[in-house]
């Protein structure tokens, strides 16, 4: 490529120039690439103005590694619901700038960022719209509380069912000394859930974080029973809790290729409600789905097998919280 060096102001050849480069965010180091014109006449290096910004991906990173809304996220929230930045805003009693800063790159604060949680949670955002009723004009208003009324009315309903289906029976050595927090196992789905999922793997992945914080810390996160089946430990009855979160539209299925096999991959439509979780649960979690991600359904359903609450139990079995203290993990 042939320009003007903005430092020899002679027109010559420049090369693009990639390098590493750590930047602080909130006093962590994040390490990006970072791109640069370079002059072949002169050898002086400036701004690659096409390039990333490098700023941007440090923020992108940080949010990945602190589990927070990305940019998008909050775009694509909004847009479920046909809200604008200004209703969201005058909602949150936000300044007007500063949600459009937030959706455009800018590295929102936790304070923020817990808001935008917490208002991503259908019940609380109809709390919020009944309680503003100056953010929106009054035909709107009275859409979104029908709409956000009728959800909850869903919810209830199918949570009903859920405690009916799964949830009847008392604290356990099968449950983790835990009764069935459907909050917790929806939440974590969709946590595992998030840019897709294949079944085999999801139902490990939600073995895994049970067993390793009973492991830790002598009690499980979701209260889930986990069986024996011949791919490995599942939820007792996952298939039911899948199907009614599917007819919620909490999570889309798709069906993918896998070598010579088709699967089921779960993709969550909307954002994990973190808040549902104490630290060491969210900890836990994380650990898991970091753990595992480069591993393929068939690997991870391997590597189950290997467990021994799967080898001392059989087909069908409950397998009991005692085996994760011999967790591989």
């Amino acid at each position: 490529m042939t320009n003007i060096c903005p430092n020899c102001e002679k027109e010559a050849k420049i090369k693009n120039v990639t390098r590493v480069e750590g930047i602080d965010v909130r006093g962590e180091a994040i390490e990006v690439e970072a791109k640069y014109y370079q002059c072949t006449e002169c050898g002086v290096e400036f701004e690659n103005t096409q390039g990333p910004d490098a700023l941007e991906e440090a923020y992108r990173e940080y949010r990945r590694r602190h589990e927070m809304l990305q940019p998008e996220d909050i775009r694509e929230w909004r847009n479920t619901y046909g809200i604008t930045q200004k209703e969201l805003s005058a909602l949150l009693g936000w300044g007007g700038a500063t949600l459009s800063r937030y959706e455009n790159g800018a590295l929102q604060d936790e304070t923020h960022e817990k808001m935008l949680r917490m208002a991503m949670e259908p019940h609380n955002l109809l709390n919020l719209i009944r309680e503003t009723p100056h953010a929106f004009i009054p035909g709107k208003r009275e859409r979104l509380i029908q709409q956000l009324e009728a959800a909850e009315t869903e919810a209830v309903s199918i949570n009903r069912i859920f405690e009916f289906r799964l949830g009847n029976y008392q604290p356990d050595e099968f449950s983790g000394y835990l009764k069935l927090n459907l909050a917790k196992l929806q939440n974590a789905i969709l946590f595992f859930c998030k840019g897709g999922q294949l079944k085999t793997k999801l139902n490990k992945l939600l073995f895994y974080a049970d067993f390793k914080h009973f492991k830790e810390n002598a009690v499980s996160i979701t209260g889930a029973r986990y069986v024996h089946l011949s791919y490995g430990p599942v939820p007792n009855n996952y298939e039911f809790f899948f199907a009614a979160m599917t007819h919620s539209r909490q999570i889309e299925v798709d069906e993918v290729q896998v070598y010579q096999y088709f699967g089921d991959n779960f993709v969550s439509t909307i954002e994990p409600d973190l808040s549902t979780f104490e630290p060491s649960e969210l900890k836990v979690i994380a650990e898991v789905k970091e753990l595992f991600k480069n591993y393929t359904a068939t690997e991870i359903r391997n590597f189950s097998h290997e467990e021994r609450g799967y080898q001392e139990t059989l087909d069908h079995d409950l397998i009991s919280y005692s085996f994760a203290q011999d967790l591989r993990i």
